[in-house]
């Protein structure tokens, strides 16, 4: 039997863990981007689909490719970010099936199918998101996750050639709590969001 995290874990995975607009200048080694995406990716998908393909954006070069793509407002937070996470999904992740999901065909549910196709690759890609969004703060990271985005621009810069196409985008780093840091919005209540039948 698991046992509870404890409060303070809680705490970093979600009670005091924030969106950040504001960094610090402090570096992402490519160790800990290995090490996010080998905790995200044991997060559960549809027919362990895995959808969800990452370009992690942090060299010069790449981020002055990513930067005409943004919208005015998530510019320069992106830009001053270590890391920005370009979480896309594949519409061909139903090719990896028999590697992924080898106890059944399940490549041919999909084949020829391509609303099935977009769907699944949405909602299991944007799955994935969240949690390298929850390994980023297991790992002591912190977050900015936006659309606000050309998305055919970000295709075409940097998943031309492929039938990945762009979802959202995740600024990762040290936040600086100092700056831009909007007080925490409100939440619905239990009562609000959920029921009990």
């Amino acid at each position: 039997m698991r046992e509870t995290l404890s409060e303070t874990a809680l705490d970093q995975l979600f009670r005091e863990a924030r969106t950040y607009n504001a960094w610090l200048p402090k570096e992402v080694t490519d160790a800990q981007l290995h090490q996010l995406y080998e905790l995200a990716k044991f997060g559960p998908t549809s027919a362990n689909a895995s959808p969800m393909r990452v370009v992690f954006v942090k060299s010069k070069a790449a981020k002055e490719k990513l930067s005409p793509l943004m919208s005015e407002g998530n510019r320069a937070k992106t830009l001053a970010a270590p890391v920005t996470a370009i979480v896309g999904m594949d519409h061909a992740f139903h090719e990896k099936l028999p590697q992924l999901f080898p106890h059944a065909d399940a490549k041919s549910w999909f084949e020829g199918n391509q609303p099935l196709i977009e769907t699944t690759a949405f909602r299991n890609a944007s799955l994935q998101g969240a949690y390298l969004i929850l390994a980023a703060r297991a790992l002591g990271l912190d977050c900015g996750p936006m659309s606000g985005f050309d998305n055919a621009g970000v295709d075409a810069a940097f998943f031309a050639g492929t039938q990945v196409r762009s979802n959202f985008l995740i600024n990762i780093g040290y936040g600086d709590a100092g700056r831009d840091l909007f007080p925490r919005s409100p939440r619905l209540s239990f009562d609000e969001a959920c029921r009990i039948e």
